[in-house]
């Protein structure tokens, strides 16, 4: 019988999930479920025999997933949109509740407790915005892994994960290194046989993603934006050189997958299934070149287990971690930040995060014995202090802000090109400007006067000067407009005909 507490926890979950997808479905049409969109219209384009990866939806996007995933899509043609996108919600709430059962199971009546953190999250409520499968992928590789599913079986479900998302076959590599070579088989069978039933019933498609689409990580979006919360991303964000990317990623991953991936390997032979599954999946976030909101489940479950510890400074961590994983804290502490190293790691704390739970193991280190793993988790959180200390202390690049774009002319067809100018006119001042934030970017958009020959931003302290075209878009009226991942510390500098600097605006 379920107790009252139980029951009350299960009742606010209900009421979350109502309201958060109510929420949903009142967003504009354009706005709700966009990639759920995205499925659905390329479900229906290879109804119609058309290319699945020439799609593109109204809403720009393209469908970037194996084409197994969209043989899974296609039975959703059968019905209305909006009669699926209702269902969508309430299936990925459903998972939700899977989730934290699979992961509280032990502890009886946290399950619900568990389901309703995690719903609360920013990746559930991703998913729930856009519509998204990951929640779905994390599900089947989570069941799998602990060991819910029966013994003949194991290691399929992970095997269907990744041929809709490959993210999941690190799980293959984790099943070896833990002895599970059965699993680790059938995955790779499961994997195989739902790309090979893909590549029969579209050849041409199949032929399409494995020989290019797959490695084209452009289709999936900035990459440099602050919703990639992958090491991918963070090192885009800081700059690193693009030659020099490549082989400081490859290094990164390889030290952070290898840590995690034998820490879970001894987690599992300690009879730690869930911990051990978690652990592979936030490496799995920190790997990737991608790691969207949606995708960062993972790191949600890894605050919960950390709360759910013995020790006070796990338990720390772990609602830290989980803070940062509810809100932005780039967005929400960007007024309290005084030096641009502080926004950085703000804007990445999820990141940080990820990493940190990989490198730390649930409180063991992987390179060391038992008996020393006290003494080692004191110098692994004194490397990392002194890693994030160095981000909040030490100037940013000058490129630290890839995701910086000025418009020109050019780019005034673009619908999601815009100014603020049917406010704004140039006055007595050298520059009017508005400023329009985004979830990922900051836009701003104004007018200069007459005596303005030049403009400039800068995003960080001493670095180098951005140049912002004035095009006049309206007639007799010189504008411009330009996109950044934040505006923290940066600056707007108008000059003169003589290079003398008419105005200086801070933001």
């Amino acid at each position: 019988m379920v107790d009252r507490r139980t029951g009350a926890l299960w009742a606010l979950f209900g009421a979350i999930a109502v309201v958060s997808s109510v929420l949903v479905l009142r967003r504009p049409p354009a706005e709700r479920l966009s990639d759920l969109h995205i499925y659905y219209g390329a479900a229906q384009t290879v109804q119609s025999g058309q290319p699945l990866y020439g799609y593109v939806a109204d809403n720009g996007g393209p469908f970037t997933y194996p084409p197994f995933a969209v043989l899974l899509m296609r039975p959703l043609t059968v019905f209305p949109e909006g009669a699926v996108q209702v269902a969508w919600l309430a299936l990925v709430c459903a998972a939700v509740a899977a989730i934290g059962y699979a992961v509280a199971r032990p502890a009886g009546g946290l399950v619900a407790a568990a389901a309703c953190v995690v719903l609360l999250s920013a990746p559930a409520q991703s998913n729930l915005r856009f519509g998204q499968v990951s929640v779905f992928i994390v599900l089947l590789a989570l069941v799998d892994a602990v060991g819910l599913t029966p013994a003949r079986w194991r290691g399929v479900l992970v095997g269907v994960a990744a041929a809709v998302k490959l993210t999941p076959l690190l799980f293959v590599v984790y099943f070896l290194l833990a002895g599970r070579y059965r699993d680790a088989g059938r995955a790779a069978l499961a994997f195989a046989g739902c790309a090979a039933l893909a590549a029969a019933v579209l050849p041409a498609d199949s032929w399409t993603y494995w020989t290019g689409t797959v490695t084209q990580t452009s289709r999936i979006g900035n990459l440099a934006s602050l919703g990639n919360q992958s090491v991918h991303g963070m090192l885009m964000r800081v700059g690193v050189d693009a030659g020099t990317l490549p082989l400081l990623w490859a290094a990164l991953v390889a030290v952070i997958c290898g840590t995690a991936l034998w820490r879970a390997r001894q987690l599992w032979r300690e009879e730690h299934p869930v911990r051990a599954a978690v652990l592979v999946g936030c490496a799995s976030v920190a790997a990737s070149p991608v790691s969207w909101t949606h995708h960062q489940v993972w790191t949600v479950l890894a605050a919960m287990l950390l709360v759910a510890t013995n020790g006070v400074a796990q338990r720390v961590a772990g609602l830290a971690l989980l803070a940062a994983m509810t809100v932005s804290l780039g967005a929400l502490l960007r007024d309290v930040s005084t030096y641009p190293g502080v926004q950085f790691a703000l804007e990445n704390a999820r990141t940080f995060g990820a990493v940190a739970v990989c490198l730390a193991g649930f409180g063991g280190v992987a390179a060391v014995a038992a008996h020393g793993r006290r003494r080692a988790g004191l110098r692994v959180a004194s490397v990392a202090a002194a890693v994030v200390a160095g981000f909040v202390v030490l100037p940013l690049p000058a490129g630290a802000d890839p995701t910086f774009k000025a418009y020109t002319l050019a780019d005034a067809g673009n619908p999601r090109y815009f100014f603020a100018s049917p406010y704004l006119r140039a006055g007595a001042a050298p520059v009017e400007f508005g400023v329009a934030r985004e979830p990922t970017k900051v836009r701003v958009n104004g007018v200069v006067g007459a005596a303005v020959t030049r403009l400039e931003y800068r995003s960080a302290p001493g670095g180098a000067a951005r140049a912002v075209p004035l095009v006049e878009y309206t007639a007799g009226q010189r504008e411009f407009s330009f996109r950044s991942a934040t505006l923290a510390h940066g600056r707007l500098l108008a000059y003169g005909a003589d290079g003398a600097v008419l105005s200086t605006s801070t933001f």
